[in-house]
């Protein structure tokens, strides 16, 4: 998928909404695990009554990996499906890789060209040659960590460093780097919602590019302050939400009640951009 192409779905859906399919099987409803496969049947469900109202899911690979090789296939399922039945539908691979380069190689070729997921989360700390072999494949998207919204994020990325250019904090030396390497235009950005009153800085850095946002609702981030600080000119955000939709309920009604805490969030998001784009 092309950011035209996801530009142009976020204003067909007025929304941007981006759903997390992190599965717990300890968390599903217990009817499923009755099924071949409850993985791939929660999802399905899931992804059949919310795909109107979210422009993007996010499996977290963690929570497939975790159930070995079943657990994989079930991630394979759940892409294949996705790309087949709602191809307008932008996936994202939470995976976070990071690594030298012939290892990110394998990586891309894992989750662009096997999967064909349209994007993958991916760590910087291992410098341009661990991110620019992600950057290399047409129409796919790399989501680099930039600010991430766990407390930890606190150890690193906003202590300030030197550069040549002066001092500054970490994040914004590791954007505005980033900024320099081959194939850029393909780059995506993680910026958490609990860190809000980052989001004017980072704008100044990389005004046309989105943001992936995780942090909204569970875990304490505001939407419309996160709207405020760092919507741009074609939103240019995807605001997770995992657990708030997806185990909305562990009951039989599990899919509606998912679609209705996507539903508010979607009606949300629809109110800030008509207000923000006068339409």
């Amino acid at each position: 998928m092309t950011t035209q192409q996801l530009i142009d779905q976020i204003k067909i859906k007025k929304s941007f909404l981006t759903i997390g399919l992190d599965v717990d099987l300890e968390k599903i409803p217990h009817h499923l695990l009755t099924l071949e496969d409850p993985i791939f049947e929660f999802n399905k469900a899931i992804i059949d009554a919310t795909h109107d109202l979210a422009v993007s899911y996010k499996p977290n690979t963690a929570f497939y990996e975790a159930y070995g090789i079943k657990g994989w296939m079930s991630l394979q399922k759940t892409i294949q499906y996705i790309n087949l039945n709602y191809p307008e539908i932008f996936t994202i691979a939470d995976a976070k890789r990071g690594d030298i380069g012939n290892t990110s190689s394998m990586y891309a070729k894992a989750f662009f060209e096997d999967l064909n997921f349209d994007s993958l989360t991916v760590a910087p700390y291992m410098g341009k040659d661990s991110v620019e072999p992600f950057l290399r494949f047409n129409n796919k998207h790399t989501i680099m960590l930039a600010l991430t919204s766990n407390e930890g994020a606190f150890d690193f990325q906003t202590l300030n460093v030197s550069s040549a250019s002066g001092s500054k904090e970490l994040y914004k030396q590791v954007v505005e780097t980033s900024q320099t390497w081959e194939n850029s235009e393909n780059l995506m950005y993680v910026v958490g919602a609990t860190k809000a009153e980052y989001f004017a800085e980072i704008r100044k850095i990389i005004p046309d590019s989105f943001l992936l946002v995780p942090g909204v609702g569970t875990q304490g981030g505001s939407l419309s302050e996160v709207c405020k600080q760092g919507m741009n000119a074609n939103v240019g955000l995807l605001i997770n939400s995992s657990r708030a939709i997806i185990y909305a309920s562990n009951g039989t009604d599990f899919a509606q009640k998912a679609r209705i805490e996507a539903l508010k969030m979607q009606q949300e998001m629809e109110e800030i951009m008509n207000l923000r784009f006068n339409v």
